[in-house]
């Protein structure tokens, strides 16, 4: 028989032996995300992928925040994370510190998601962007790739959360293929 298993038979690690894990060199952009609900979305799928730490750029909300909160479900005390004033300063750090950054947008010369191989050897940035506006340009110009989730109906995007759950997951996947 297969029966969906209950919360205490999944064997989750306690937030502090998460926060003293080893995590994946991925760390998330939020460039100027709108929505606070959508930030807490990022939170959950950044803790369920052991991604390494979100970034909350410009307008984007901070916890403290009731609405992050709804659908965060208490990953922000898992998951670290940093404000910065200006996207900009944010990716010109990330670079500092040796980290290829990754604009998730539709852009002229874009790499499509499923032909986009990591560099296994290194940090990995991805740079989620606003809900109307995506990614502003001056991050596109500052990054190393554009990485482009292909789609095949009317509409061409996706929600924010939606598309960093599909390519944090791509990633996650390559690293552990790369890794059996």
């Amino acid at each position: 028989m297969n029966y969906k298993l209950k919360t205490s038979e999944l064997e989750r690690p306690s937030v502090l032996d998460y926060k003293n894990s080893r995590r994946n060199s991925i760390f998330v952009v939020l460039d100027n995300i709108r929505s606070a609900q959508n930030v807490g979305s990022l939170f959950r799928t950044c803790d369920a992928f052991n991604v390494e730490k979100i970034f909350l750029c410009g307008i984007t909300s901070t916890p403290p925040n009731k609405e992050i909160f709804k659908t965060a479900l208490g990953s922000t005390d898992s998951v670290n994370w940093e404000y910065y004033d200006k996207t900009t300063d944010c990716i010109n750090q990330l670079k500092n510190d040796n980290c290829i950054i990754n604009s998730v947008e539709q852009t002229q010369n874009s790499i499509k998601l499923h032909n986009y191989i990591p560099d296994f050897n290194s940090k990995i940035a991805l740079v989620f962007g606003n809900e109307v506006d995506g990614v502003s340009q001056e991050i596109i110009d500052l990054s190393h790739n554009s990485i482009e989730i292909p789609q095949f109906g009317t509409k061409h995007s996706l929600n924010v959360s939606v598309a960093a759950g599909i390519t944090i997951w791509d990633i996650v996947s390559k690293i552990l293929n790369h890794k059996a």
